[in-house]
């Protein structure tokens, strides 16, 4: 028997996955943070685009790793996972979600 094809994770699933990393600076995940900015899915590849709050921010490594761990876990095996940390466009407070905004009392 011929091995069945990998089911490509869908975008939905790889947010998902993502939901699971915080900003341990902030407490809250990256998806409504506002810093995932791409997700591009093949049969080979799952890449994603981040950034942070800020070109600063000491938690960049530690972030970028664990969303890779995060999309890794949610991914068949074979698929490969890039996680690129990206600074355009530069992060301001519209990327957060609403309920982000709203967590943190800044206007919607």
């Amino acid at each position: 028997m011929e091995p069945q094809p990998a089911v490509l994770p869908t975008e939905e699933r790889v947010r998902e996955a993502l939901r699971t990393v915080d900003d341990p600076e902030v407490g809250m995940n990256i998806i409504d943070l506002g810093l995932v900015y791409r997700i591009d899915i093949t049969p080979e590849l799952v890449r994603v685009e981040l950034t942070m709050t800020t070109p600063a921010c000491p938690m960049g490594d530690l972030i970028t790793e664990n969303a890779h761990r995060a999309v890794r876990a949610a991914l068949p095996e074979g698929v490969a996972v890039e996680v690129a940390l990206v600074w355009e466009p530069p992060w301001t407070p519209d990327m957060m979600s609403e309920s982000a905004r709203q967590t943190f009392g800044w206007p919607g």
